[in-house]
Order: C-alpha cells, then structure tokens, then sequence
C-alpha cells in the first residue's frame, strides 16, 4: 500500500532523516517508533505530501508522490500532531466543510458525514464549537476529518498526546476498529501504543531505521521497552529484517 525507498530530507546542514526505507502492507497497522526528534514527523509529512524529500522514492497504491501528488493525497487521510482544526466551528459544519474540500461528490456527502460522525462517537457533540470541546473529542474531531472521504490509508501522527487514559483507549479502540478498512501507519513514542495497536514496528532514531520487524522478533523475549531501548542507546545501524 504505501512503499518507501531510500528517502532522506536535508534542512541545511542536518539530516533529518537519511536512507530511510520501509512497507505498509495492506490492512495493517504499522508502528512508525521513535524518541523524539528521530525524524518521525519529517517522515510522516513526506509522505503526504506537505514537504518534497529531498531524495527516494514514495510510492502509494501505486502512485509516486512527487509525480502524482494530487491522486497520493486523495488516498490518504492525515492527522497531525496537531489536528487541523477551525475551532469556532461546529463537529458538523466543520466535517461537511472538510468534506467539500476532499471532493467528495455531493450525492454522497450526507452519508459520509453521518458515517464519520457514527464511527467517530461524535453524535453527541455534533452541534458544539469545536473550541469548547476535551482534547480527547477534538482528536475525534481530528481522526474524523482524515477518514470522511474513505481513504486507503491512515497516517496518524500521535494521535493520543497528551489525552487521559480513557480517551487513549478509547482512540486505540477506534484505530483498531479502522484497520478492518484502512492501512494505517501510527507515528509515536509512546512504547504501549505499538504493543497494544500494531502489528509491526519500524524503529527510527536519528533519521535512520534501525529495525524493522514483527513485534514478536523485536522483543524476541524482552519487553518492548527493553528492547526499544537496547536499539537506541547501542546505536544501532543494521537494518534488521523480520
């Protein structure tokens, strides 16, 4: 579904990220893994397209980013780390704006925005600003905007920072409820994310993948915490195949 070949992307004189190559296969959810300033979001924002790479290639059902942006994009959804958000706008004047702008045909609007606002849990918030709802609802709001218009793939970019332990289970539960659908890639530091959403994982530290792998042959017996760590303070460089 999504295909990455040596990519790399120079601010200045730094190396955000440098060869960095992986797969999303179809269907899955993929852990994008990292501490932070790893290289995690440059990569994420490569990928849909909102900065060019300044070298590889990305390949997304079957169109290249740089040649065909307009049909990646149709393909993608995106949240930030920041979710796009207008907030003295309502959940549903927002999401139909979004949906407008995504091109979905007007004959279709109406279902899809009751779709997202169903899946979403957002029913009960539809007609509020968006400004006075939880950070846990506005991130709802967020994950709603990225699927309206049914995209092959997911891109969410810490899409639990910052919320409580209930709204994090709850946004990890939709995740899962979207992989059925999607193939989704989930960019994060936090360890339990990858161990409790994903099946595999892609470690990137210093804009270099360091592993690749199944969860099962990464920790090959530790905890993910233990081997995450083991990765990163060895500085590892190899990259490692499941």
């Amino acid at each position: 579904m999504i295909s990455v070949e040596n990519l790399r992307k120079r601010f200045g004189d730094l190396w955000a990220i440098d060869d960095v190559s992986f797969e999303l296969k179809e269907g899955e959810i993929l852990g994008f893994l990292g501490p932070n300033g790893a290289g995690k979001t440059t990569t994420m924002r490569i990928l849909t397209g909102y900065i060019p790479a300044t070298s590889g290639k990305v390949h997304v059902a079957g169109f290249d980013i740089m040649k065909d942006p307009m049909e990646v994009r149709k393909r993608i959804g995106y949240l930030p780390e920041l979710p796009p958000l207008y907030l003295d706008m309502t959940v549903h004047s927002y999401l139909s704006f979004v949906s407008k702008i995504k091109g979905i045909p007007r004959s279709k609007r109406k279902e899809r925005l009751e779709w997202t606002i169903e899946k979403c849990s957002l029913k009960e918030v539809s007609t509020r600003i968006i400004g006075n709802l939880s950070k846990g609802f506005r991130q709802r709001v967020g994950i709603a905007q990225a699927i309206i218009h049914d995209p092959k793939v997911l891109i969410l970019d810490e899409p639990t920072a910052g919320l409580d332990p209930r709204q994090i289970s709850e946004i990890r539960n939709l995740i899962k409820e979207l992989s059925g659908s999607h193939s989704i890639i989930l960019s994060t530091h936090i360890l339990p994310e990858v161990t409790m959403t994903c099946q595999r994982a892609v470690v990137i530290n210093r804009g270099k993948v360091i592993a690749k792998e199944s969860l099962e042959t990464l920790t090959k017996g530790k905890t993910l915490e233990d081997a995450f760590l083991d990765l990163v303070t060895k500085g590892e460089t190899e990259v490692l195949h499941a």
